[in-house]
């Protein structure tokens, strides 16, 4: 924190001296703030007989303090309390009724309240009002055997033609506040949102009001709404068939074969089973039936991926990767791994879960090798301790820069330059030398930023075992490694204290 403290001062040096490269704008020097002293404590005003205004609550209050006039004299009036006030500049938000009864009753020896500021109100933006679902709530089906049923996924969102889909409501103004001095205390003006892009749909009679004018899926991303039909194959797809890419939903009645590749800007839906074949989609994957890879099969989804079973496959989900079983494949989720239903298990290859793993049993009694991981990696967090070294290096480099560019524009303004051509050539090449340094450590702090999101995301997660992990399965969790020394039975595995425990699930 230090380092950065100084190379801020150190920056902010070099900027003046830049700007003293460059003709000044007379400018005028900015007045302290009325109502406060040099300490920033509220003025006490003092008027005759001693009585004083007196402000408080960051200038929102005023009040007044009045002696009784001495013997002879005539009772302040209204008119005197204003003049009074106005000389002290109160100039907002006067409590008339108050004032007036000091006046009238000749109110003395107290302080009360005679003007009062206004705290801003803030405004509301614009916002629409849908009318279908925007959040996908689905959840698989479990079957009475306890298998899990994952084409009840498939469920899409429709609309009919004329259905109102989304109403817009205009933004409302704030109003600002003042304090007793009328100054301003200014709100965020409200913003007014977009209107709504994509397909489908018009607003042509009431341009806040949106309108389907097809029947179909539709889906809401990003601020747009898309109603379209839905791509489907009604048998299989092989090589015959060759690429299947649609902008939108895909659903496969049939098989994917070997070597196809599918590509779908939104979900995936395939009633059959996949052999070796690559599959992406924006959103999620569903296979009824399941993946048989062949150790080729590439499946990655923005979303989910739904499968009955995944062999031999490298499957990775930006969100949750769910099957009845997992057997020597490679499966990557930025959410959580679950082999759940009836088998429940994994067994053989690499399984990670960033959040977390949970499975009926893991690895088998033929000590077929298995490794089930939680959380960071350690390689993730050897990226990030060279992230900060960088970090750190870059940011000496980028101080040492300031510090010679520095250098030579005091002398430049001191005439101590021996020549001064060559020291604007100087500075020419340190200034580009600064941007780099800037460029590269910004690039290096976000990557820092993306890997301690990570770390942080896989922090406190589990690897759960609802019935059975068997000897010689690896367990890895935050970068730690343990290798399960005997058959154990409903257990959950976390990393704390600097190590992986286990404790017992209650049955």
């Amino acid at each position: 924190m230090t380092d950065d403290i100084n190379l801020a001062k150190s920056l902010a040096e070099l900027d003046s001296l830049l700007k003293d490269l460059q003709p000044q704008e007379e400018s005028e020097e900015a007045e302290a703030p009325d109502g406060y002293d040099e300490n920033g404590n509220p003025f006490y005003f003092a008027i005759k007989n001693g009585a004083y205004v007196r402000v408080d609550d960051y200038n929102m209050r005023a009040f007044l303090y009045l002696n009784p006039p001495k013997k002879g004299e005539d009772f302040y009036s209204k008119d005197d309390i204003y003049e009074f006030l106005a000389q002290n500049k109160i100039t907002y938000g006067f409590h008339k009724s108050n004032i007036a009864a000091i006046a009238k009753k000749h109110i003395s020896g107290r302080e009360i309240l005679v003007a009062k500021g206004s705290l801003p109100k803030p405004g509301l933006n614009g916002f629409y009002e849908f009318f279908f679902e925007t959040v996908d709530r689905r959840k698989p089906l479990i079957r009475e055997d306890g298998t899990v049923d994952y084409t009840s996924m498939s469920q899409i969102t429709n609309v009919n033609k004329g259905d109102k889909i989304a109403v817009y409501h205009h933004a409302t103004p704030g109003e600002d506040g003042y304090d007793v001095y009328g100054k301003k205390t200014s709100v965020k003006p409200t913003k007014e949102l977009p209107l709504l892009k994509g397909r489908g749909f018009e607003h042509n009679i009431d341009p806040d009001i949106y309108v389907a004018n097809i029947s179909g899926r539709i889906d809401y991303k990003n601020g747009a709404i898309d109603i379209k039909d839905v791509y489907e194959v009604r048998g299989d797809v092989d090589l015959v068939t060759g690429k299947v890419e649609f902008f939108g939903d895909i659903t496969i009645k049939g098989n994917v074969g070997s070597g196809v590749t599918i590509r779908a800007s939104r979900n995936v839906f395939i009633e059959g089973v996949v052999e070796s074949a690559f599959i992406y989609a924006g959103g999620d994957i569903t296979i009824k039936k399941g993946i048989a890879g062949n150790d080729k099969a590439v499946i990655k989804a923005k979303g989910n991926v739904y499968s009955d079973y995944i062999e031999y496959a490298n499957v990775e989900a930006n969100q949750n990767v769910r099957a009845n079983y997992i057997m020597n494949s490679n499966v990557y989720a930025a959410g959580k791994v679950i082999a759940e239903g009836k088998n429940g298990s994994i067994l053989g290859g690499n399984v990670r879960g960033l959040l977390g793993v949970n499975a009926g049993t893991i690895g088998n009694d033929k000590s077929v090798k298995t490794t089930v991981a939680s959380g960071f990696s350690a390689a993730e967090y050897e990226s990030y301790v060279q992230c900060h070294t960088k970090e750190n290096e870059l940011k000496d480099n980028l101080s040492n820069t300031v510090e010679q560019m520095t250098q030579i524009l005091k002398n430049k303004r001191l005439g101590n330059d021996k020549d001064s051509d060559e020291s604007d050539k100087l500075i020419e090449i340190l200034n580009a030398k600064k941007d780099e340094l800037f460029e590269n450590l910004d690039k290096d702090r976000r990557e820092r930023e993306e890997l301690s999101a990570v770390i942080e995301k896989g922090k406190g997660n589990a690897i759960v075992v609802n019935n059975r992990i068997y000897e010689g399965s690896k367990i890895c969790i935050e970068g730690s490694t343990l290798v399960i020394p005997s058959t154990t039975d409903y257990v959950r595995y976390k990393f704390e204290d600097g190590r992986i425990v286990v404790g017992g699930l209650i049955r």
